[in-house]
């Protein structure tokens, strides 16, 4: 059975919010935004329908070419063949041809700052099991899954238009928080304005990011287009403490795409203030046990409890502490047993698990039949209070 406890925050920690945030009225047509210093997601829309990426699914591409480095299955200095299907993409290229061996290190990026449709397919024909780029992309399927993104399938290792060749907004994210915290000796890479290889392609020698440079904190990711994805970009933004990623998609224009990231930005950093909620090992909630030495046990969020809220202050976070229950003796202390879930303003909701504060041993005999004759008298009272 689901039991449920409703809170008031203010009776864990006393907070003054303001009223409500003004929810952002995104242009885009699907878009996520999340605080990853907190884990407070600011934005939701469509976040879990999965969409042509277009370019933004380079960014798997470059996580398993990352790994691959870190595990030492690559090289920076290795030079790779560029075979007649990688020489054969259009788009967003970095006019690689067959006679090229190119290092790795300049295939990244080329990825990352030239958008290179050819440079994916090298990196995806050398670490593919199959030496294939279809086998590279199910390889990243499998491993997105892995990493838990549910909603993505990969089809070729540069979101060249294909059937089936899907990402969600909120895999993305998950995706560029993956690359920002696992990687941080490559992350400075994303902020690069201009990488001119080999000065064979002046016209393509800069990073498509509209928000490099503007002074607010912006050091990647990825932009993307196609004509049925429209204009998408998987951004972060680092101010102070706080970093946010981004993902919007099926903008109009680079314009669109430019002034909605910006503003997305700026939202999120100006209307929102960290306020800690409640703190590790404080219990916030007992929960029944069945057949223990004690009848119940404490409950408390694992880690210290930290949220947005709006920057206006007024109404109090209300909270609920789920569980199913009763719990089943034996219970080891750190056990994850329930939920707090609650939702500051009119942000999307928010679920921090919530573990046994101490050890519940299972109960000798007389626990055992205290625990049953407990159970009859409720049944009966309940049956009792039923009758006419």
């Amino acid at each position: 059975m689901i039991r449920i406890f409703r809170l008031w925050a203010a009776v864990l920690l006393t907070i003054l919010l303001a009223m409500p945030a003004q929810a952002f009225e995104t242009r885009a047509k699907a878009a996520f935004v999340m605080d990853i210093t907190t884990g407070t997601v600011l934005l939701s829309k469509n976040a879990d329908q999965p969409l042509p990426p277009a370019s933004m699914s380079k960014l798997m591409t470059l996580y398993v070419a990352f790994e691959a480095i870190r595990d030492g299955r690559l090289t920076l200095d290795e030079r790779l063949p560029v075979s007649r299907h990688a020489m054969s993409y259009g788009g967003s290229t970095m006019f690689l041809d067959t006679t090229d061996r190119v290092r790795v290190e300049d295939l990244l990026r080329g990825i990352i700052v030239l958008s290179g449709n050819d440079a994916c397919a090298v990196i995806a024909e050398a670490l593919s099991p199959d030496g294939t780029e279809a086998g590279f992309a199910r390889f990243m399927t499998q491993r997105a899954r892995q990493m838990g993104m549910t909603n993505s399938t990969f089809a070729n290792s540069n979101g060249w238009p294909a059937a089936g060749h899907r990402m969600s907004m909120r895999d993305l994210a998950l995706l560029a928080r993956h690359l920002i915290e696992d990687f941080p000796g490559f992350y400075p890479m994303f902020a690069e304005k201009e990488f001119a290889f080999d000065g064979r392609a002046p016209q393509n020698i800069h990073n498509r990011n509209p928000l490099l440079g503007l002074g607010i904190g912006a050091d990647g990711l990825k932009t993307g287009h196609t004509q049925e994805a429209g204009y998408g970009l998987t951004g972060s933004a680092k101010q102070g403490n706080r970093r946010i990623v981004f993902v919007v998609s099926g903008l109009d224009s680079t314009r669109a795409r430019a002034e909605e990231a910006e503003s997305i930005v700026n939202w999120a950093f100006r209307q929102f203030v960290e306020k800690p909620i409640v703190s590790a090992g404080s219990e916030v909630a007992r929960a029944d046990v069945w057949m223990g030495d004690a009848t119940s046990v404490g409950l408390t969020p694992a880690q210290d409890v930290v949220t947005l809220v709006p920057v206006l202050g007024g109404d109090r976070i209300e909270a609920e502490v789920v569980y199913h229950g009763p719990l089943h003796a034996p219970i080891s202390k750190g056990d994850e047993l329930g939920e707090l879930v609650f939702a500051p303003g009119e942000l999307p909701e928010t679920r921090v698990p919530l573990v046994a504060v101490r050890d519940v041993p299972r109960g000798g005999f007389m626990a055992r039949l205290r625990t049953v004759s407990e159970h009859l008298l409720t049944r009966l009272r309940e049956g009792s209070e039923g009758t006419l």
